[in-house]
């Protein structure tokens, strides 16, 4: 359809354009959701709501659809495979607390080996099925679908994440008590594309039974580096099992996520670890202070001697700490106290022992301080005991700055969560962590993130970023008019909200786009040559998959004004030039 939407208002004319993105000659996959729902419930839910962030859903029902329907066709833009992907999807009331709980759960249907030369598929490994479908071009599992999901219906409920509550707009502004369900959705989408192992993270043993007892695609590119190898290579279900509770020791290493790490994504985030005696030589988890420097550590980083400051607490003036990391009980005085006593003994660093036993570090507030130069990170209670137990035969230590693609591995192995996700500590947040993140955007690709990338690497074919298409009025060669008036318009696309530009009367130009544009695109439009500053973004239809981009256009002299257009976005620049006239 060679349609442009053309709407002119008084003071100021604002013109738009469409320009696609994508297109389907590049095979992107046709991902369709499937509701299992019973009547009255998820997705069948009538309760009346008003439409909310560009999803035009007049029921609760309707608008959980219309956000399952928006990250199928985010993945389906990015994914390129001529089968079908039904995902089975359902809501239903899930494990959950008053301040914690699951929000989702997917994953593959159905699994897939393959030992035949000639099929693309590496021999004996476990493939999830919309993978193995899109590698071999062949329906593998009849009519069952390729994905399985469930998401909580008791979000926002009493005993249930109190407070907080499903977000079903579109655009991302979920605001500090939602919960943008469209993350939550394209993360689990993620899980049943493929972005987990099916090798047991508490045994360490393959799926199957022998002599069909495979690894995993995924555990092809699972590198331990204190032992070398990937999980494919070990020889023992115990080697696997240890290492996927080594804290920070378990590296995705797949080349495209390799190649795009330094490239846009990962930015360095520091790590603390002991390095003798070797019996818990390790990476530790650790926590963030909001004081002091940036949590960012000097490339040559910090190697010395840890040991127990004297006080424990350190909260009266310490012993000489010179050219030592001093480690620090919690308790007593604020986390500002002990680091400047620390610090004033000569400390080169700190490391807070949490006195109470959780699983995560604890956070460290009592900040800002810029007075406080050196770094300071906490560990638990039971990491603390464990290199305590060896202070006395000399421990040694570092803090380095890392940008490496870690995977989540726990001292308590979580089945479902371990190894089966990026890092807690990555920066910035990535997609495909186990915890959701408010700060998280819609995008699966670089520069945002790294899910796609990964996916990659165990075999889907991606679609890139497309060159877009500008399409133009019908009837005319490459030429859009615009004509004077207050509600003309072309085609089939709605009205765009009004925007107030009349401080200084200048004409706009509204660029429409899709699929809808990342976080943060790189925008440069030229009008006859003239480079024009974006002076807004957004999205406009979500649902249709389009964003909206305003320039301001140049004046120029004389009655009737046309522009010759070009329009590049993220690097990749139109396909075409159309030229438009206003007059």
């Amino acid at each position: 359809m060679n349609t442009v939407l053309a709407k002119i208002s008084k003071l100021p004319l604002i013109a738009t354009v469409l320009l696609v993105f994508g297109g389907a000659a590049f095979g992107q996959a046709n991902i369709v959701i499937q509701n299992a729902d019973g009547a009255g419930v998820g997705f069948n839910d009538p309760t009346l709501a008003s439409p909310v962030g560009g999803n035009s859903g007049t029921t609760i029902g309707q608008q959980r659809l219309n956000v399952f329907q928006t990250a199928a066709s985010i993945w389906g833009t990015a994914l390129r495979t001529t089968q079908t992907i039904t995902v089975n999807a359902h809501w239903a009331a899930m494990t959950c607390t008053a301040t914690s709980g699951t929000l989702g759960a997917a994953g593959p249907d159905s699994t897939a080996a393959t030992s035949s030369p000639n099929q693309p598929l590496v021999q004996n490994r476990w493939y999830p099925v919309a993978l193995a479908e899109a590698l071999t071009n062949t329906n593998r599992n009849a009519s069952s679908p390729e994905i399985d999901a469930t998401f909580n219906l008791s979000v926002g409920t009493s005993g249930c994440l109190s407070g907080a509550s499903w977000y079903y707009g579109l655009d991302n502004n979920h605001g500090t008590t939602g919960i943008d369900l469209l993350t939550v959705v394209l993360h689990e989408f993620g899980h049943g594309l493929g972005f987990l192992t099916f090798t047991s993270v508490s045994s360490g043993a393959f799926l199957g039974m022998a002599p069909n007892n495979f690894p995993s695609i995924w555990d092809d590119f699972l590198f331990d580096d204190t032992a070398g190898k990937t999980w494919s290579q070990m020889a023992t279900d115990q080697e696997r099992a240890a290492s996927a509770k080594k804290y920070g020791n378990l590296l995705w290493s797949g080349p495209q996520v390799n190649a795009d790490v330094p490239a846009a994504v990962l930015s360095v985030v520091p790590r603390f670890r002991v390095i003798s005696p070797l019996t818990i030589a390790a990476n530790y988890q650790i926590g963030f202070a909001n004081f002091g420097p940036s949590p960012s550590i000097s490339p040559a980083g910090i190697k010395a001697p840890l040991v127990q400051a004297i006080p424990n607490d350190a909260c009266t003036a310490v012993s000489s700490l010179a050219g030592k990391i001093a480690l620090i009980d919690r308790g007593t005085c604020s986390f500002v106290s002990k680091v400047h006593n620390a610090q004033n003994a000569g400390a080169l660093g700190v490391i807070v022992v949490d006195n109470v036993s959780n699983p995560t570090p604890p956070g460290m507030g009592g900040g800002p301080d810029n007075t406080i130069t050196i770094p300071t990170f906490s560990i638990t209670l039971a990491d603390g005991n464990t290199i305590k137990a060896q202070l006395g035969a000399g421990v040694n230590a570092t803090f380095v700055s890392d940008k490496r693609p870690f995977l989540y591995t726990p001292a308590n192995v979580t089945s479902g969560s371990s190894v089966s996700h990026w890092d807690t500590a990555l920066m910035p947040n990535q997609l495909m962590e186990p915890n959701n993140s408010d700060d998280l955007t819609h995008s699966v690709r670089t520069p945002q993130d790294l899910t796609l990338s990964l996916l990659s690497d165990i075999g889907w074919l991606v679609n890139p970023n497309l060159a877009p298409t500008i399409l133009i009025e019908q009837g005319t060669a490459n030429t859009a008019s615009a004509l004077d008036s207050v509600t003309f318009e072309r085609g089939p696309f709605t009205v765009l909200t009004s925007h107030n530009f009349s401080a200084d009367g200048r004409r706009r130009l509204i660029i429409f786009t899709t699929p809808v544009l990342p976080a943060n695109p790189n925008i440069s439009v030229t009008a006859n040559g003239i480079l024009l500053t974006a002076e807004n973004f957004g999205t406009f239809n979500a649902l249709a998959g389009t964003s909206y981009i305003v320039v301001a256009l140049p004046n120029l002299a004389g009655g009737d004004t046309t522009y010759a257009l070009s329009v590049t976005v993220n690097g990749i620049a139109s396909t075409n030039t159309p030229t438009i006239t206003i007059q």
